[in-house]
């Protein structure tokens, strides 16, 4: 990995892309400490920080980054189902390049829409925070929380452009690392206040993460690959055809977006407990906390396990991966073609998002493992870990592939 960095960073293009990204992630960084008009941050302590949104934004509630990417990644995934569910926007989205700009701009709407709500409920929380409080200054501070979502949409999308790897992805990343530092020094005060067993147990945690981190990688590289053998045909007087191919099938197509989806449903209701704060809803509330609670716990695996498999009908259609297989003149050896091709096809899919479920819904608990039986908030694991890796990865994967390029065009040369 560091040969690789290493080697990347000599090539003048790519250290130039490595440049733009730290330039942005200094950039998104001072923003998630710069408070909206009016707001005193000392008094939104016990505000922030704990929760999964809070380490996707950055943790900093009442600053003109507080939302962050989340409002445009929810809008992302809200099309990306609407595309699927509404044949009008499949049939848009299939039109090429500008079919796909069509969709990029109504996910844009759709971001400052969830940004309006979002930021409603924000400034509502924080209410008590502001200095002079009244409804200019609750709508100037909605405003600024809107702009700095839309400002970091911007972000993402230039780093689509000139960075390395998605946009969107390495502003989460780099949120969630910017909580690292509250993690190492929960475990430093852990093992230096409990003696030589408190040292054991933050050993006990790191070697539990360095495990989970190895199954992280395996698991988002895991795939099972469906031959597929191509018969010859002529074409003019020559002989087209007979090779052999493959569709590969990875282990848990849905990925981190089953997490998600769980755990913004087992969250929904301390949102609504923000605004409204009845007895049963805290007892509700109290009862969904995955990382104290063993129904919560539960609910969470379940929930994991029905989006996952929701998340996989959308995203993977097999009867129309075994039409194009078979308009391409090809077939599964042992498969015969059309709607038998389809139902294996199905079938392999099926036991890898079971298998995938169970390994994501593991990975997903350590959090609430380590809270229940360690004692020790470690501010990071599961979805995060998930989240981190999957990006690291796809950035030196991507730096791997331009620099393999330059060397076979240097080589042409």
């Amino acid at each position: 990995m560091l040969t690789t960095l290493r080697n990347a960073w000599k090539i003048k293009e790519i250290r130039t892309r490595l440049l733009y990204m730290l330039l942005i992630l200094l950039i998104v960084r001072i923003g998630t400490h710069l408070p909206v008009p009016g707001v005193d941050l000392t008094q939104l302590d016990s505000a922030s920080g704990g929760t999964l949104y809070s380490l996707i934004t950055g943790g900093n509630y009442g600053t003109i980054f507080a939302m962050g990417i989340g409002p445009y990644i929810n809008a992302s995934i809200i099309m990306q189902l609407l595309t699927v569910a509404i044949p009008r926007l499949e049939q848009i989205n299939k039109e090429g390049e500008e079919g796909r700009k069509r969709i990029a701009q109504y996910t844009r709407v759709c971001t400052v829409a969830l940004a309006l709500l979002q930021g409603c409920g924000q400034v509502f929380t924080i209410r008590g925070a502001f200095t002079n409080p009244n409804f200019f200054v609750y709508g100037v501070a909605l405003l600024a929380m809107i702009t700095g979502t839309v400002f970091v949409m911007w972000l993402g999308e230039q780093l689509n452009e000139k960075g390395i790897g998605n946009g969107s992805s390495f502003i989460i990343a780099a949120n969630i690392l910017s909580g690292l530092p509250n993690g190492i020094m929960s475990m430093y005060v852990e093992g230096s206040g409990a003696g030589i067993m408190g040292w054991v147990k933050v050993a006990v945690v790191l070697l539990i993460l360095l495990v989970d981190m190895i199954f992280v990688i395996v698991v988002q590289d895991g795939e099972r690959r469906i031959p597929v053998q191509y018969s010859k045909k002529m074409v003019g007087r020559r002989m087209m055809g007979g090779q052999t191919s493959f569709i590969p099938i990875k282990v848990n197509i849905a990925g981190v977006m089953s997490i998600i989806f769980a755990i913004s449903l087992l969250q929904f209701p301390q949102t609504i407990y923000q605004l409204w704060q009845p007895e049963l809803l805290g007892t509700i509330v109290a009862v969904l906390d995955v990382t104290t609670s063993p129904i919560g716990a539960a609910l969470y695996v379940i929930l994991i396990f029905c989006f996952t498999f929701f998340y996989t009908s959308f995203s993977f259609n097999p009867i129309e991966v075994a039409e194009n297989i078979k308009k391409s003149g090809g077939f599964i050896p042992g498969i015969r073609p059309g709607k038998p091709t389809s139902d294996f096809i199905q079938t392999v899919v099926d036991r890898m998002s079971l298998i995938g479920a169970c390994t994501y819904a593991i990975i997903a608990l350590i959090p609430s493992l380590f809270s229940m039986v360690f004692g020790v908030n470690i501010g990071f694991g599961g979805t995060t870990l998930l989240i981190v890796t999957g990006v690291a990865l796809d950035i030196f994967k991507k730096m791997e592939s331009q620099m393999v390029m330059r060397h076979y065009k240097g080589f042409l040369d």
